[in-house]
């Protein structure tokens, strides 16, 4: 592999089925059984499913209806976030007493640089196979891992062996792993692009591989710089404890789909002081003002306009949101909206992250 920087031994971890996981611990009576976390058979999005629900098709971000229609035993469980996040600081205390160096993507995974590590193990295999055995041993949860020389491979290798598994790629079989892998397997290439490049003939990482430099920027503009390295297995991206916030959104699912924009001004005045609020904490504003639109059919619309100073104040974030509410007509009835701010004024902040509660 031709990569002039030093290589290091990265571990992504991936708790599995998560929050489907903590409810069947917490509740010995769902053990065994398909349930989903989120939704209900009436409406509503699946936030999680346990595998045994995976077994009959029932995947995160399905509707409720959809998934009680593919598993009619399915058991839906109302979320409980506080219960998740008190665990997942478990786990990551667990992380912490082999390396600082800790990349928290959500509340079920993250990166571990352990080149350098606090036990002095050479071997980034054995330290991920013994975080995995005290995490299920002091938890009684399942973990998988993925270890490699860069946080891209590791994250693909992680899910690998899953459930409750590891795959460690070493430097010499990066490329030839890549190679072998279904496309839609990669870190970073979704449904829609996966559909584009299958167009384009290609289904492999070996046919991405193939492809030239100039070849993938023409179909995939910036995007194709992206997948013309990750091909070869080259990410340069450090595992960053403290990631610099990006945005800040918040949004609200509404119990009956809305028809009407003055009900949906009602619904973005709130959303905007909510974001107005959760702004303050971490004292951020933004330039760029994005309306998100989800109809009742899931599909999911984005509305953006920059602003030529930057913003905090849920006037101004209600005024353009509303603005942007109007820019076209809406295609079906909405059953969520939300309102982020982009562009922010600062680097030096952590990530925000702001979900509201669903209405139920």
């Amino acid at each position: 592999m031709n990569n002039p920087k030093p290589l290091r031994k990265i571990i992504h971890v991936d708790m599995d089925a998560f929050y489907a996981s903590v409810e069947q611990l917490d509740n010995p009576e769902l053990r065994g059984k398909p349930i989903a976390v989120g939704g209900s058979e009436a409406r509503g999005v699946v936030s999680a499913a346990s595998y045994e629900a995976r077994k009959f098709g029932v995947r995160s971000a399905m509707s409720g209806v959809q998934a009680k229609r593919n598993c009619p035993e399915l058991i839906f469980v109302k979320p409980r976030f506080d219960r998740y996040k008190q665990i997942s600081k478990k786990i990551r205390a667990i992380f912490h007493e082999y390396t600082d160096l800790v990349e928290p993507l959500s509340l079920d995974e993250a990166y571990l640089d352990v080149t350098q590590n606090k036990k002095g193990n050479p071997s980034a295999t054995l330290i991920a196979q013994e975080i995995r055995q005290r995490i299920f041993t002091e938890l009684g949860l399942t973990a998988s891992a993925g270890i490699s020389v860069n946080k891209f491979v590791a994250k693909v290798a992680s899910d690998y062996n899953k459930p409750n598994g590891q795959k460690t790629v070493n430097p010499e079989e990066v490329e030839s792993f890549l190679e072998q892998l279904d496309i839609r397997k990669f870190y970073g290439v979704g449904k829609v692009t996966a559909e584009r490049m299958f167009h384009l003939g290609i289904f492999t990482g070996k046919d991405l591989k193939s492809k030239s430099l100039d070849f993938l920027e023409t179909h995939f503009n910036k995007s194709g710089n992206y997948y013309y390295h990750i091909a070869r297995g080259i990410h340069y991206s450090e595992v960053k404890p403290y990631r610099a916030a990006k945005s800040v959104a918040a949004e609200h699912t509404f119990r009956e789909n809305l028809t009407s924009e003055i009900f949906m001004e009602q619904k973005l005045s709130r959303i905007a002081e909510e974001l107005e609020q959760r702004m303050k904490k971490p004292n951020v504003s933004g330039k760029t003002v994005t309306l998100k639109i989800k109809y009742s059919d899931f599909s999911t619309q984005t509305r953006s306009k920059t602003l030529p100073y930057f913003v905090a104040d849920k006037g101004i974030i209600f005024e353009t949101a509303k603005e942007l509410l109007y820019q076209e007509r809406l295609k079906e009835s909405v059953r969520l909206l939300g309102i982020s701010m982009n562009n922010l004024n600062t680097e030096s902040k952590k990530t925000v992250v702001v979900q509201l509660k669903f209405e139920f």
